[in-house]
């Protein structure tokens, strides 16, 4: 018996993974960059200044206050949000174009933006929620990072809250626990979502073909 392979052209999809600051998010995201080559980081534009070993164009499209007022009135943004006094968006075109040659995007947003995201392209979008496994853990994280002041920790446990009291509307919801054991939560609810039949567009074609 030959061990025939059959590769059917798919609709790429806009990955999404939110979680309050601390919850595991960005070290989930890195992760599943590093272990699936079919996905890509979808790169923001934002008004924040560059940090040390922060590259233009890989971590972020850096752009000025002014360039960045004149895209959101040209629309250019899947989504925007002001976060302490910076901007961060979600440019267009690319993502597009990617979607249709069946590229997926990885998006490392908060449920403001997930919400914008969907409203404007909900058949692409599949959200996931990272919980922390308690409010207690979720503040000694921020701690131990050691980058921030107790006022700053506070005004991000405040916004944690917050954006937990979103969980329900999203489409996956996973307890961050074990990083390891979340990971692979995260990585089977994106193969499975890359099979759905609305994404396999090559099928109508295979099944026709099949059915002589």
């Amino acid at each position: 018996m030959t061990g025939l392979h059959t590769t059917l052209a798919r609709r790429g999809l806009m990955f999404i993974l939110s979680s309050p600051s601390g919850a595991g998010k960005t070290t989930i995201s890195r992760m599943l960059l590093g272990a699936d080559d079919e996905i890509n980081l979808s790169v923001s534009a934002t008004t924040r200044p560059r940090r040390e070993g922060e590259i233009d164009g890989i971590d972020y499209h850096f752009v000025t206050p002014d360039k960045f007022a004149a895209m959101v009135e040209a629309d250019d943004f899947y989504e925007w949000a002001e976060v302490f006094g910076n901007r961060y968006g979600t440019p267009k075109g690319y993502i597009r174009k990617g979607l249709k040659e069946g590229r997926d995007f990885l998006f490392d947003i908060d449920w403001q933006g997930t919400q914008q995201l969907k409203q404007k392209d909900d058949q692409d979008v599949v959200t996931v929620f990272i919980l922390p496994p308690s409010l207690d853990e979720l503040r000694r994280r921020l701690e131990s990072r050691a980058t921030d002041s107790e006022d700053v920790i506070d005004r991000r446990m405040d916004r944690a809250r917050a954006e937990i009291s979103h969980w329900a509307e999203y489409d996956y919801v996973v307890i961050n626990d074990d990083v390891d054991a979340c990971f692979v939560k995260v990585r089977e609810i994106l193969h499975a979502e890359r099979m759905k039949r609305q994404r396999q567009t090559g099928l109508i074609p295979f099944v026709r073909e099949l059915m002589g």
